[in-house]
C-alpha cells in the first residue's frame, strides 16, 4: 500500500510520509505513465480546492493533512483528473466511510491523540473498476495518437545527427538513423508521441548529455566520441522517462515493457520434466539502520551494526520478546524516526542524521528503546522504506524457542506412533479416566 510520494513532509510537529520511502542505492521501477497534458486542474475530492497537474505531490499533501484521505497506488492510475473528479462526485452522494478503509493511528494512546485515516484502494471493486475503465480509456487514446501518427504523410524533420532532411513518414528517418548512425529506438510501429520522444533525445544532445549514461560533456565532439568508444548511441531502456513513448507500457495496468516483455504464454502450461535445479534468487541487499552500509547478506548487515553502531537487533528481539509483528515495526519506526533525524529514544531532533547517530552513541540511546505503546503501533505495520531487506529476514523462531518455558514443554507426537503402550501410560486422557473411576 502506498500513495505515490517519494518524499516525507513536516508540517509544524506532524511528521507526514505519503508513502514508502525507496533506498536510492536500489533501482525502483516505477510504471507511471504519462498522465493528462491538457492542464487541467485536479480538484479535491473533499473540498473546494485544486491544483494544477503538475502539483499532484501537494494536491496528495493537502488531502493527507487536511482530510486524512490516503490515496492507494496513485502511480498506477492512469488518469488522475478524472479519477479525482468520479470520487468527488461519490463523496457528495455517500459518506467516505462507505468506500475507505478506516485506519486508526496510536490506538493504544490517550483517546485525544488517536487519529483516524481513510483509505480508498482498489481492494473496493468500484474502485478497481474505475482504475480499470481509466486505463482502458488511455489505452485506446494511445492507440489513436499512433495511428494518426503511423497514417501521417506530413512528418517533417532532420536527423540529430547529420542534419539530412526527412519528409513523409516517421519510419524513414528511424531506419534511417539506425541503418546509418546504428541508433535505434526501436520499430516505429511500436512508437507513440514521435514528435515529442525526438524532441526530448535532441534537447539532451544539444545540452551535450549522453544519452545513455545522462553524463555531461564539455563539448559536442567530446560527447560523439564517448558515444561512439562507449557505444552509447542508444538510450538506456532502464531510463523511465521514456516509458510513456512505448506503446506496451500502455498494455498492462502497473507493469512496464519489461515485465510484459518477459512474460511468454507458451510458459504457462505445465511441464512436469522442468528443472529448477539452475535457478537463482536475486540476492538481496540489506541497508544499515544507521548509515548507508549495504551487505549482501544478512549475517553481514547485522554484524556491521553491532561493530559500528553499537545496535543488535538480535538482541533486542531476546530482551523484549519480541513477536514476528512486533519486530517488523520496531524496525519501521526506527527507520521512520532516523529519516525525520529524531532519536527514537528520547524524540530529540538534529539537523543532519551523522549528529543524530554520533548523539545515539555518545548518549547510549542505541539500545535503548521508548515504551513498547509508543512504537507497537498499526501505522508501523507499513515499511518505511518500500525495498527494506532487512524485514525480509526477520523471524520469530528464535524468539518463540528462547522464551519458551522448559516445564511446560508439551510432547509432540508423530503421526508414525510405533509404542502404543508409552502413549497410553503418559497420555492425559488415562489420568482423566483414572480420576472419573475414582469419584464413581
Amino acid at each position: 500500500m502506498a500513495a505515490p510520494m517519494r518524499n516525507s513532509h513536516l508540517t509544524g510537529n506532524q511528521d507526514c510520509i505519503l508513502e514508502p520511502l525507496c533506498f536510492p542505492e536500489q533501482l525502483c521501477v516505477s510504471a507511471s505513465l504519462a498522465s493528462s497534458s491538457d492542464g487541467r486542474p485536479v480538484p479535491c475530492a473533499l473540498c473546494s480546492d485544486s491544483f494544477p497537474a503538475s502539483e499532484k505531490d501537494q494536491l496528495l499533501k493537502h488531502m493527507v493533512l487536511d482530510h486524512k484521505l490516503v490515496i492507494a497506488d496513485v502511480k498506477l492510475i492512469a488518469d488522475f483528473p478524472r479519477y479525482m473528479l468520479y470520487w468527488k462526485k461519490r463523496f457528495t452522494e455517500q459518506p467516505m466511510t462507505d468506500f475507505c478503509s478506516v485506519i486508526k493511528t496510536n490506538s493504544e494512546g490517550p483517546v485525544e491523540q488517536q487519529e483516524h485515516y481513510f483509505l480508498l484502494c482498489d481492494a473496493l471493486p468500484e474502485d478497481r473498476i474505475l482504475r480499470e475503465q481509466l486505463q482502458q480509456r488511455r489505452l485506446e487514446e494511445v492507440l489513436d495518437q499512433q495511428q494518426k501518427e503511423r497514417d501521417d504523410t506530413t512528418f517533417h524533420r532532420a536527423c540529430m545527427f547529420c542534419n539530412e532532411e526527412f519528409t513523409g513518414n516517421r519510419s524513414s528517418l528511424l531506419n534511417h538513423m539506425a541503418k546509418e548512425h546504428s541508433f535505434s529506438i526501436g520499430l516505429p510501429d511500436n512508437i507513440v508521441y514521435c514528435n515529442e520522444f525526438l524532441n526530448t533525445l535532441e534537447w539532451k544532445l544539444e545540452n551535450m548529455h549522453c544519452l545513455y549514461c545522462e553524463k555531461t560533456f564539455r563539448d559536442k565532439t567530446t560527447l560523439k566520441d564517448h558515444m561512439r568508444k562507449k557505444q552509447h548511441r542508444r538510450i538506456n531502456a532502464r531510463n523511465h522517462d521514456y516509458d510513456r513513448f512505448y506503446v506496451i507500457n500502455y498494455l498492462e495496468l502497473g507493469k512496464t515493457w519489461e515485465e510484459v516483455q518477459s512474460e511468454d504464454d507458451r510458459e504457462l502450461f505445465e511441464d512436469e520434466n522442468d528443472d529448477w535445479s539452475d535457478w537463482q534468487a536475486h540476492p538481496v541487499c540489506a541497508v544499515c539502520l544507521f548509515c548507508e552500509k549495504q551487505a549482501e547478506t544478512m549475517e553481514k548487515i547485522y554484524t556491521h551494526m553491532e561493530e559500528t553502531h553499537e545496535f543488535n537487533l538480535h538482541k533486542l528481539k531476546t530482551d523484549l520478546s519480541l513477536k514476528f509483528y512486533q519486530q517488523v515495526k520496531l524496525v519501521n519506526y526506527i527507520r521512520r524516526e532516523l529519516h525525520q533525524c529524531r532519536c527514537y529514544c528520547c524524540q530529540e531532533k538534529f539537523e543532519a542524521k551523522e549528529e543524530l547517530v554520533q548523539h545515539l552513541v555518545s548518549t547510549g540511546h542505541v539500545m535503548r528503546m521508548p515504551e513498547v505503546s509508543h512504537w507497537d503501533q498499526p501505522q508501523y505495520y507499513f515499511p518505511t522504506y518500500e525495498n527494506d531487506a532487512l524485514l525480509t529476514a526477520l523471524s520469530d523462531s528464535e524468539s518463540e524457542s528462547e522464551g519458551r518455558n522448559p516445564s511446560s514443554e508439551v510432547p509432540v507426537i508423530a503421526e508414525d506412533i510405533s509404542n502404543l503402550k508409552v502413549i497410553k501410560q503418559t497420555s492425559v486422557l488415562n489420568k482423566l479416566l483414572k480420576d472419573r473411576g475414582g469419584s464413581n
